[in-house]
């Protein structure tokens, strides 16, 4: 599918945003880049872009602007600077810096008052993978937006639509960075077992761990359907068998290993149990999150 040329103005030169103009750049995009902060753009202006010196210079005939900084609670005052209050009038604005669904939702008031369209963004990759088949990001906002440029926004990730409120995007990004990080977690505690012991973790992470957390990680879909239905009965391993004994936590002690990433979880068992539900599986500790 070919994908029309457009002009486009990157705000902010960290490395996840030097990442995205370059790949605009690769794209064959008339791209212009702004920093605050001189000096970054001289690889990406070796390569055919524009630098910038102002925001509104930036915005100046570019169809989409996008914001990648650190500071989300900074997005609103840079896009005033590109030029008073139709500075953005035709425009879309996709922010992928990092924030809230209310901070998103808040954003896109801000930015349609200013003239123009939104669509935040939540970048699922490091800038190391971007414009690889492993790289997604996700959008919430203008649809009409989403869909006229998705072949701009194609070329640095797979593009993935959650809906025309702005705050959906931010929520996922950090359902799945919970995710990643409970699965850093339960690596973190394994690996000081194993150390423990005296024994290879890079060995035991490649030959057992990452084929045992594929085999476990096959059975999220069903669980992720219990959740859905409320219905959390199981045929095997029901919570009460799970909390019995406390192996992992007796073992981690002897070992002299903190169990204080494990303790949290199995806590959330307890309870549940505790309140009557040992016959069911672990998704039922989702209830307990819920307030």
């Amino acid at each position: 599918m070919s994908v029309e040329k457009t002009g486009v103005a990157v705000l902010g030169l960290g490395s996840m945003g030097s990442a995205l103009a370059g790949a605009l750049v690769a794209g064959g995009h008339a791209v212009r880049v702004w920093n605050r902060t001189p000096g970054k753009a001289e690889g990406l202006v070796a390569r055919g872009a524009w630098e910038a010196g102002s925001v509104a210079e930036a915005v100046d005939g570019c169809d989409v602007v996008i914001v990648c900084i650190l500071d989300y609670g900074d997005v609103g005052p840079l896009l005033e600077q590109a030029g008073g209050p139709t500075g953005l009038q035709g425009r879309v604005v996709v922010n992928v810096t990092n924030g809230s669904p209310e901070e998103a939702r808040k954003m896109a008031e801000r930015v349609t008052a200013l003239g123009g369209e939104y669509l935040d963004g939540g970048i699922m990759a490091v800038p190391e993978i971007l414009a690889t088949p492993q790289a997604f990001v996700l959008y919430s906002g203008s649809r009409s937006a989403f869909d006229r440029y998705r072949g701009l926004l194609d070329s640095f990730a797979r593009s993935v639509y959650l809906g025309e409120d702005p705050g959906l995007a931010p929520l996922n990004d950090l359902a799945l960075l919970s995710g990643m990080y409970g699965m850093f977690g339960g690596f973190a505690h394994a690996a000081a077992l194993i150390r423990s012991a005296g024994g290879p973790v890079a060995g035991f992470t490649n030959t057992l761990l990452v084929p045992w957390i594929q085999a476990m990680a096959g059975g999220l879909p069903t669980m992720a359907e219990q959740v859905d239905s409320g219905d959390y009965s199981v045929t095997g391993s029901p919570l009460a068998m799970q909390v019995s004994h406390d192996a992992i936590g007796d073992v981690s002690r002897a070992q002299g290993v903190s169990p204080e990433l494990w303790a949290p979880v199995l806590a959330l068992m307890e309870r549940r149990v505790a309140d009557g539900h040992g016959n069911e599986g672990f998704a039922g500790v989702v209830e307990l999150l819920l307030r």
